[in-house]
């Protein structure tokens, strides 16, 4: 897997974001997420990312979508930008691919139905920290959401040592709490509300308050989850 398919600059992105809307899968950034792309309005939309710049959008689908499945579902206005990180294209013309979450998306207008796919005017929504805030006001939130994650998860030493080895390199609050977002069995509801905020202290207060009302051992997802710190 090439350096170049896991980097990704705001410049590369034109506004006009794929979305690959699902109904119960809450996308972030910092994650990978394996897909099995089989429709044909989906397998078009990988191959015309392939072909360009590789970015899709993992959107969500707004409640009362079982009642709309003929037309076109409405989209809650947050998505999670991906890259497409790898593909395999099998024997039956299916795609299986690992996607990589590198920025929050706020959908602004869908553009007429032109291709098989839904197009979405969009913004890249960065991450926002007070300016007020010293290096050990951080680092002590930091370690307070790693300590309640790590009450969260069944003990399991190895991933307790990496998750210690990953927070001696490089990651920010926000990268933090992302994957940890990502990786909490948390409902739906919680989870939208995590990737709309973009304020990362909030972001992480959240996600304290979420995780310290769970019950020990409370994990959807394999941890430690595929990440990167692009």
């Amino acid at each position: 897997m090439s350096d170049e398919s896991f980097s990704f600059s705001a410049e590369q992105f034109s506004g006009q974001a794929r979305v690959f809307p699902l109904p119960n899968l809450v996308m972030f950034p910092h994650v990978m997420q394996p897909l099995h792309i089989f429709e044909p309005r989906y397998r078009a939309m990988l191959e015309e990312a392939l072909e360009d710049d590789r970015l899709i959008a993992m959107g969500l689908l707004a409640p009362g979508w079982e009642q709309q499945q003929e037309g076109r579902p409405t989209l809650r206005n947050t998505a999670c930008l991906c890259r497409v990180a790898t593909y395999q294209q099998t024997e039956k013309n299916t795609y299986n691919v690992l996607m990589l979450g590198v920025r929050r998306l706020r959908l602004v207008k869908e553009l007429p139905p032109k291709k098989l796919f839904r197009v979405v005017e969009s913004e890249i929504l960065e991450d926002l920290m007070p300016a007020d805030i010293g290096e050990d006001e951080l680092g002590e939130l930091q370690q307070t959401l790693l300590a309640s994650f790590k009450r969260s998860l069944p003990k399991m030493p190895d991933a307790f040592e990496q998750l210690d080895q990953l927070l001696g390199t490089q990651i920010t609050l926000g990268m933090l709490c992302d994957i940890v977002a990502y990786t909490i069995n948390l409902d739906l509801e919680s989870k939208v509300r995590l990737l709309a905020e973009v304020d990362v202290m909030r972001r992480a207060e959240l996600l304290l308050q979420a995780i310290d009302g769970r019950p020990t051992g409370a994990v959807l997802r394999t941890f430690p989850p595929r990440f990167s710190v692009n």
